[in-house]
């Protein structure tokens, strides 16, 4: 039996966020210095991606005030539960089996108002990380806000030593490149390794001619990670169909089909597989297994517990 969650539950016991993690092999955060560059798609472009070959994956939507996760995954009208039993929060599942917690879930409509000092961002940031039954994963993409400030740190401190890399979005503008720069060096002032650079609209394939167009500038996001010494994990076109997808929830229908856009989606997948995947491929941890009892007293006839 479960009841619907209240996301100002009690805070997490100290030291217990990334030991509420342990059994997820990959961690990554999806970083951006400003808005509305991309970076809740590649968050979920890289979790449809793993999801896609197999992987156990999950989302945490860390972006409160702007959630749109789930309506890229087109779990919208989900709702949050808590377990009465564990007392943990149940992730909605979305296609292909990815785990999603995101704010969304617990609102009242689409257009309401996120209106939190960061007191109780910071809390709920918390909950969602130490209250959230994820069970084993392979990999965990978190979606941080945008910005430096004080929500993506408390992600970032919360679970420092538990994150395996930073994926910095951008777009090709001399202003992103500039913030890029600041969430590299966020990164690296929090001892997370930078995975690499996504550039999003790095380009457009003009339908009617075939000829491709470096609208904000060309190799942006290429020239951001060799200036600042961190992978470059590929680019993304602007494509009226992927939004198309995107809008209607169905971004998992889109790469899986054979078009440029999604293979160059899928390639920053690869990528990111390719640079862990010792840590995809560790084995989880034995359980421990409870110590069989004797009995000094058995009896002609009696079994030893747990024999049956």
């Amino acid at each position: 039996m479960s009841v619907k969650v209240n996301i100002r539950g009690q805070a997490a016991a100290p030291g217990s966020l990334a030991h509420a993690l342990k059994d997820v092999k990959l961690k990554l955060v999806t970083i951006s210095g400003k808005g509305g560059v991309g970076k809740s798609l590649v968050t979920a472009s890289i979790a449809v991606g793993f999801a896609m070959r197999g992987y156990k994956v999950g989302i945490l939507d860390g972006d409160v005030y702007g959630p749109t996760i789930p309506k890229m995954l087109g779990v919208s009208d989900s709702t949050l539960y808590v377990d009465q039993k564990t007392g943990k929060i149940i992730p909605v599942v979305g296609p292909l089996g990815i785990k999603v917690v995101s704010i969304e879930f617990a609102l009242p409509s689409d257009d309401t108002a996120v209106i939190w000092r960061a007191p109780l961002v910071n809390q709920a940031l918390r909950d969602f990380i130490a209250q959230v039954e994820w069970g084993s994963l392979d990999v965990l993409v978190v979606d941080l806000p945008p910005g430096t400030g004080d929500a993506p740190l408390t992600i970032a401190q919360s679970l420092q030593g538990g994150l395996d890399g930073s994926v910095i979005v951008t777009i090709p503008t001399e202003i992103s490149r500039r913030i890029v720069l600041k969430s590299i060096d966020f990164s690296r002032k929090l001892n997370i390794r930078v995975a690499g650079v996504v550039e999003n609209m790095c380009c457009f394939k003009c339908p009617d001619n075939g000829k491709v167009y470096y609208i904000f500038g060309r190799d942006a996001g290429k020239k951001i990670a060799e200036a600042a010494g961190v992978p470059f994990l590929g680019g993304i076109p602007i494509d009226p169909e992927f939004s198309q997808h995107l809008d209607t929830g169905r971004l998992h229908e889109f790469l899986a089909k054979n078009n440029e856009t999604a293979k160059a989606v899928l390639s920053i997948v690869n990528a990111l597989e390719e640079m862990y995947k010792d840590k995809l491929s560790q084995q989880p941890p034995p359980k421990e297994e409870k110590p069989k009892r004797i009995s000094l007293l058995k009896l002609p006839g009696e079994e030893e517990e747990g024999e049956s």
